[in-house]
């Protein structure tokens, strides 16, 4: 266990994720993990009159905010057990903070997405991968009202494969919105059915390739989409009572990365987010006379993203870069300094000066492509370099505060974390392009030239620089090891990495796999010498470099099964590597003891990398 005053005052500071608004705007709900063993749920009036309340205190899993019930007195919200993502659902009340009130059966054998309370008050509505009469999991998902009183579920659409994304009750009661990806496993289609399942069909769809999200107006009969074209995406709205039910383009402009878009639950311009150069950049569209401006001023962080009006000109907003931890905050608009709903600055004794800044680094890859990272550079004299990779891969670094690259050099690494080719925020044709190689193709020659580049600026230097990630991210660590020379990366800790893509494809959950098949031309029947050649588990006997191999046990996505085959192959070839394994972990390290293990070992085993290396 660390003793690191440093590190125990990083892992002090909460990590926000999933904030949700209120239906009136009166008050936001937000999970924070790392002020227990796991996530917990938490919520605070929007005006900023009150500390925050904390509704949940558990230690099984984490618990997240799932959506408001409908009179705004109450949370639902989800919880799993060690990071499995079996998830059951809860109510909680702001009245009775503490009280979990069950609303789905323990130790459920399907996983589940979404999960509202209807107005009736008596039902559910999510989705999940499970038959409703036997109660097996099944490959495809279905989308269910759960009657609460009598334990029905009734079948209220249930595609003929694929998966279900997002469904969302409108605020009646009256439809369901959620998209599938039943044609191909690249797009994404919008469908409608109505609360008694007697209605289900398509509304958007731009093409079988083509992805389309969407969420509700407060009216409950309009809805704002978001859909991609050959290369950028448009927002529009449809609309349930329109005659002929035809969509309207709001912004249709190939100059702008529209990442997200939805109306407040209170009303109000709907939020426009892009993303621009890893960047957020948010406007506010009034969506009947098309009106837009920016939301921008002397802000005093970098990111702003806006949730929902709280009167007076001002918004409640999630703000955060490097050297900010991210808060919920309420900002005046006029350029004034947001100030901070939770309370979160208080909470921590670790201020904006003894963090690093992140900078823009910039290089070419092998085909001219201009590629992006963020540099963060150790404040004192750096003992070497380690590249961070992010997973997904469709996700992207950001100018966010991050308790592992700010302990990293804390220590004296300077880290470099990538954007490469397949990463959002660049544009759309940006992101597409990592599908023309599949994994393995030249998003990692773009990781590998960033390497390049820092020792060609004097950063890093050959024998002292190591890769590490999680997910695919791991998936690159695995890469880097397999493939590339001691003089450009010393040592690799993948940290729940696929290794073996055919054995990922069949042991991970079954939401996953059209995401495979969308990256790789395929399933493992239909592409099987590409799953083949982008395997790092063919490719062990080349690695001579220093590998610690990182594993949450409990992983449903990148199940263990990838640490045994792999673990098999480095033995028969002879080739030593250290293994971390956490039991009460899922995809990716989270809790704070298992954290203050993690980042100790993993700076100890570059330190020591680096010196056999050189």
């Amino acid at each position: 266990m660390s003793q690191d005053p440093h590190l125990e005052a990083l892992l002090s500071i909460p990590a926000l994720f999933g904030p949700l608004v209120s239906p009136d705007g009166g008050w936001v709900a937000w999970s924070w993990s790392r002020l227990g063993p796991a996530a917990d749920v938490f919520a605070a009036p929007t005006d900023g009159s009150g500390p925050p309340l904390r509704l949940t205190e558990t230690a099984e899993g984490d618990t997240l905010a799932v959506s408001w019930t409908p009179d705004g007195g109450a949370l639902l919200v989800r919880q799993d057990r060690d990071g499995d993502e079996r998830a059951r659902l809860f109510r909680v009340g702001l009245a009775e903070p503490g009280t979990m009130e069950p609303l789905t059966g323990p130790d459920p054998n399907y996983y589940l997405e979404g999960g509202q309370l209807h107005p009736d008050g008596g039902s559910l509505i999510y989705a999940a991968n499970l038959d409703a009469e036997s109660g097996e999991e099944t490959e495809t998902y279905g989308l269910y009202r759960h009657y609460l009183k009598t334990g029905e579920l009734r079948t209220l659409a249930r595609p003929p494969e694929g998966s279900i994304f997002r469904p969302a009750l409108n605020r009646q009661g009256t439809h369901v919105l959620y998209s599938r990806n039943d044609l191909d496993p690249a797009g994404r289609q919008v469908w409608l059915v109505d609360a008694e399942g007697a209605r289900d069909r398509e509304i958007l769809n731009f093409g079988e390739r083509v992805k389309v999200s969407a969420s509700w107006f407060p009216d409950g009969r309009r809805v704002l989409f978001v859909a991609e074209g050959e290369s950028y995406r448009r927002l529009g709205v449809w609309s349930l009572d329109e005659e002929e039910e035809v969509a309207r383009w709001l912004v249709d402009d190939p100059g702008r990365d529209i990442a997200d878009a939805f109306v407040p639950p209170n009303g109000g311009p709907a939020v426009v987010i892009e993303v621009e150069r890893a960047r957020i950049r948010a406007s506010l569209l009034d969506v009947e006379d098309g009106e837009e401006r920016a939301l921008r001023g002397d802000r005093g962080i970098n990111n702003l993203v806006p949730l929902a009006p709280v009167g007076d000109g001002a918004w409640v907003c999630t703000g955060y870069d490097a050297r900010h931890p991210a808060d919920l905050v309420r900002y005046d608009g006029a350029g004034g300094e947001p100030r901070s709903i939770t309370g979160l600055p208080r909470r921590t004794s670790v201020g904006a000066e003894r963090l690093v800044a992140a900078e823009d680094f910039w290089w070419r890859s092998v085909d001219g492509l201009e590629v992006q990272g963020w540099l963060y550079r150790a404040p004192g004299e750096s003992v070497g370099a380690v590249v961070l990779v992010h997973g997904g891969p469709t996700s992207h670094a950001e100018d966010r505060f991050n308790a592992q690259i700010q302990y990293l050099a804390s220590r004296g690494f300077d880290v470099l974390a990538p954007n490469y080719r397949g990463s959002t925020g660049f544009g759309l044709a940006f992101q597409e392009s990592i599908k023309e190689d599949g994994w393995g193709g030249r998003e990692q020659e773009d990781v590998r030239t960033g390497i390049e580049a820092l020792i060609e600026a004097g950063v890093a230097r050959p024998g002292r620089v190591g890769v590490s990630g999680t997910s695919y991210g791991g998936y690159s660590a695995w890469w880097a090891i397999t493939h590339w020379s001691t003089d450009l990366v010393a040592a690799a800790v993948p940290i729940c990495g696929m290794t073996d893509l055919v054995v990922d494809y069949y042991a991970t959950r079954p939401d996953l796999r059209p995401y495979s098949e969308e990256m790789l031309g395929g399933s493992p029947e239909e592409a099987p010498e590409r799953y083949r050649e982008r395997s790092p588990v063919n490719f062990v006997e080349n690695i001579r470099g220093e590998l610690l191999i990182v594993q949450g046990l409990r992983d449903p996505n990148v199940t263990p099964e990838n640490v045994r085959v792999v673990a098999q192959a480095l033995e028969r070839q002879g080739i030593s590597y250290e293994l971390l394994t956490f039991e009460d972990e899922g995809h990716g390290i989270s809790r704070p003891e298992n954290l203050k293990v993690l980042y100790p070992r993993l700076a100890d085993f570059f330190e020591r990398a680096f010196e056999r290396s050189s």
